[in-house]
């Protein structure tokens, strides 16, 4: 049977409240007993638990972590990059996925009422912005990874999904490509406006606006991205460059433009978005804009472990910035 502070305290002859003040070395106690206390728990061997310790001092030193799915293709970058500084500084991460639905919120509801963590970091479910800021506004320190261009009334980390557009059609513009086909990512998404507007404006702005056409609602998967080149190209309408909001719909792109017997890049260019590990090992290779995911991890949670050592959480976001790494998918190698 495993020791518990009951037994420690019959043991030594005092209460469970002497020995939880020792363990947390609260309050004016005689040395005398505070001595033999800590005897006690040598001579059995008893190790507090983390949690009630933690508690006691009014801090679990965990960390709670709420994600959509861990199937995302960049989330596993994300995670690791806040693991990183949360292990460091010696705190544990508790994560709650939403593959559940409306039954996986209510877990993560009851340990949020449990005060199971000392604040949360967030890629945000979809649907649950209200209820994270309604969280925070009742006293949980909230970061939110990734803000889809929400722009919460809590602190976030987000990166430059504007500026992302804009570089992917520059580029493509100095290839001389005229003809882009965009497949977007999730319309409602602040990120897919975004990176929709950065890179229509760049066409405008050089005289050619896009054909609304060309421009299809994807939902950033292979399937989609593949489905969407195959029905223009057989509709019979041109397009000499591919822009998919994400690596995934992108490799789907590039698989449909290789079955119907078109080059990449040399009949079509391609970019996508992300630079997730599998944007580097297709054939060609992927021109994609990287984000730093796991940077965005990091600065989430270094942000959120300094408000617990006294440094106001930020008003404003924290923006990383995004960069164009080109490869084989549009530029012909030398």
């Amino acid at each position: 049977m495993p020791i518990t502070i009951a037994d420690v305290a019959a043991r030594a002859g005092v209460s469970k409240t002497t020995v939880s003040r020792v363990l947390n070395g609260k309050g004016e106690l005689d040395v005398q007993t505070a001595a033999r206390v800590r005897r006690v728990i040598e001579e059995l061997g008893y190790v507090p638990s983390a949690r009630a310790v933690g508690l006691a001092r009014g801090r679990t030193r965990v960390v709670g972590m709420l994600v959509p799915s861990l199937t995302w293709p960049w989330m596993g970058e994300v995670l690791q990059g806040a693991v990183d500084v949360v292990e460091t500084e010696g705190y544990g991460l508790l994560l709650f996925t939403c593959n559940r639905g409306e039954e996986s919120m209510r877990q993560f509801a009851s340990q949020v009422s449990a005060k199971s963590f000392d604040g949360l970091l967030v890629i945000e479910p979809e649907g649950t912005l209200d209820y994270i800021t309604d969280l925070h506004a009742r006293g949980l320190p909230v970061v939110l990874i990734d803000d889809r261009g929400h722009q919460p009334l809590f602190p976030s980390v987000a990166t430059t999904n504007r500026s992302g557009g804009a570089a992917a059609a520059r580029h493509l513009l100095e290839l001389g490509r005229r003809r882009p086909l965009v497949i977007t990512g999730i319309e409602p998404f602040g990120c897919t406006q975004e990176r929709m507007a950065g890179f229509g404006d760049v066409y405008a702005e050089a005289g050619l606006p896009l054909d609304p056409r060309l421009v299809v609602e994807g939902d950033f998967t292979f399937d989609r991205g593949r489905a969407v080149v195959k029905q223009l190209i057989a509709e019979g309408i041109e397009f000499d460059a591919v822009f998919a909001h994400n690596d995934l719909s992108a490799a789907g792109a590039l698989l449909a433009i290789r079955e119907a017997g078109r080059r990449v890049p040399e009949d079509v260019a391609l970019v996508g978005f992300d630079d997730i590990p599998y944007a580097s090992h297709t054939d060609p290779p992927l021109t994609t804009v990287h984000q730093p995911m796991r940077q965005m991890g990091e600065a989430a949670a270094r942000m959120l472990l300094a408000y617990f050592d006294g440094t106001p959480l930020p008003d404003a976001p924290h923006v990383l910035p995004t960069t164009l790494i080109i490869r084989a998918s549009t530029m012909v190698p030398a």
